[in-house]
């Protein structure tokens, strides 16, 4: 019979490695609650634009070559 290994949360990894407490709010100091864990690419698509934030990524700058030294 295989023994259950204990699992750790993101939120409880957070905090032993970064001392980083994700559920303290910095304004009132009161704790956070999860309301939803969305799964789904199209939730995150929607919240995102019902935020009216931008839902396409940053535009990536062309690749150049290594810097050359000045006696080349």
């Amino acid at each position: 019979m295989k023994e259950k290994t204990p699992r750790v949360d993101q939120a409880e990894l957070l905090r032993r490695t970064f001392d980083l407490d994700v559920f303290a709010c910095v304004r009132c100091g009161g704790r956070r609650r999860v309301l939803a864990y969305v799964k789904e690419a199209g939730g995150v698509r929607a919240m995102v634009e019902h935020l009216g934030l931008a839902t396409e990524g940053a535009r990536l700058a062309p690749a150049r070559g290594p810097p050359q030294a000045a006696w080349c």
